[in-house]
C-alpha cells in the first residue's frame, strides 16, 4: 500500500514507535520527526521538528504504562493543534482505563469518560482504536471513533491451527458477546466461565458452563493483565476433560506475576497482538501477531474517505 498524494504525516509517542514504524512501512511513508524532551523532575515537553500546517496528523500512541504515555499523547495533540494541523487523529491501539466504564459501586470515578474528555479538550478530531473493553466507550467521545477488531487478525490464525474439535470459550460473562461472535463466525460451540471476585485481579470462584470434554478450546479475551482469570479458566477447562486449551488476547498488558501465571497454567499457547510491546523471550508460551497492516489500511481508508467496515471479519 502506498499513499503519496494525501497531505498527511504520522508521528509516534516514545513507547509506540515500534508499531508506528511497522505502520509506516506498510503505508510506504516515513515516520515524522518529533522531539520529546525530558526534564530531571520527570516533566517532559513535545515539539514537532517539521511543518505540519494544514495537514492530517496521525499520532500513534497506546496508553501503557498508563500515565506517562497518556500525558505524552495529550501534549502531542496540543502541540499539533498549536502548529495549525488541519486534522488530528489519535491512533490508540490499546485504550487504557477502559475497564472504568461505569459506576459499579458508590463514589468511584468513570475513568474512561474522563480520558475521553481530556482527549477532546486537548483538540483531537478523531480516534482510531481497537477492541475496547466495553463498546459503549465510543459514546463517551464527541468526535468520530473508528473501533477496529482484532478478529481480523485472530480468525485467520485460528483457522491455521486446523483444530478438529474446536470450541470457543469466554473466561467470564462480560466476554460472552465477543466469544459468541467468534463461535458464530467459525460455526463452532461456545463455553463460558462464570466467576466471582474477592477484589480487582483476584478470582475467588469459577465454574465452566458448557461441554469441553475431548475438545480443543480457544479462550477469547480483550486483555491479559495479571492473567489470573484466564489461567484459572484454562486450568479448569483441562480438569473438565478438554484435549487442549489456548488463548487469544487483544492486549497483552502482562502486569504483576502474569508471566508466572501463564507458564504454570494449562495453556498450550497464548496469542497477543502487538498493541502493547512484549518480549516473547520472557515467556515461551506467548505468540505475537501484528496489527500494523490493519491499522495502516484503516489510515489509508480514512485518508481516502472509504469505508473501514469492509475489513471486518465479524
Amino acid at each position: 500500500m502506498s499513499v503519496t498524494t494525501a497531505p498527511f504525516k504520522i508521528f509516534s509517542g516514545t513507547n509506540s514507535r515500534y508499531l508506528a514504524e511497522k505502520i509506516c512501512k506498510s503505508l510506504g511513508c516515513s515516520l515524522g520527526n518529533m522531539k520529546i524532551e525530558h526534564f530531571s523532575d520527570g516533566e517532559f515537553s513535545v515539539s514537532y521538528e517539521e511543518s505540519i500546517r494544514g495537514q492530517y496528523i496521525y499520532l500513534i500512541q497506546s496508553t501503557f504504562p498508563n500515565s506517562d504515555n497518556l500525558m505524552e499523547l495529550l501534549l502531542m495533540i496540543d502541540a499539533a493543534k498549536r502548529a495549525s494541523a488541519y486534522k488530528i487523529i489519535a491512533v490508540i491501539p490499546y485504550f487504557g482505563w477502559a475497564r472504568q466504564d461505569r459506576k459499579d459501586k458508590p463514589r468511584v470515578s468513570i475513568g474512561a469518560k474522563l480520558i475521553a474528555d481530556m482527549l477532546s479538550v486537548a483538540g483531537v478530531d478523531r480516534i482510531i482504536t481497537m477492541d475496547l473493553h466495553a463498546d459503549q466507550i465510543q459514546g463517551f467521545f464527541d468526535v468520530p471513533v473508528d473501533h477496529l477488531y482484532a478478529s481480523t487478525i485472530f480468525v485467520p490464525y485460528i483457522k491455521s491451527l486446523q483444530l478438529d474439535n474446536l470450541v470457543i470459550g469466554s473466561p467470564d460473562v462480560g466476554g460472552t458477546k465477543r466469544a459468541g461472535s467468534y463461535a458464530k463466525h467459525l460455526d463452532v460451540p461456545m463455553v463460558l466461565g462464570h466467576k466471582t471476585r474477592e477484589k480487582a485481579n483476584v478470582v475467588s470462584e469459577m465454574r465452566i458452563i458448557g461441554d469441553v470434554n475431548g475438545k480443543d478450546v480457544i479462550i477469547v479475551d480483550d486483555m491479559a493483565d495479571t492473567a489470573g482469570t484466564l489461567c484459572k479458566a484454562a486450568n479448569l477447562i483441562m480438569e473438565t476433560g478438554a484435549n487442549s486449551v489456548r488463548a487469544i488476547v487483544s492486549h497483552g498488558v502482562m502486569s504483576g506475576n502474569a508471566i508466572e501465571n501463564i507458564m504454570d497454567s494449562a495453556l498450550t499457547e497464548i496469542a497477543f497482538t502487538d498493541s502493547i510491546p512484549f518480549d516473547c523471550s520472557r515467556c515461551s508460551k506467548v505468540k505475537i501477531l501484528t496489527i500494523a497492516d490493519m491499522f495502516a489500511d484503516t489510515i489509508y481508508r480514512v485518508q481516502e474517505h472509504k469505508s473501514i467496515s469492509e475489513q471486518y471479519l465479524l
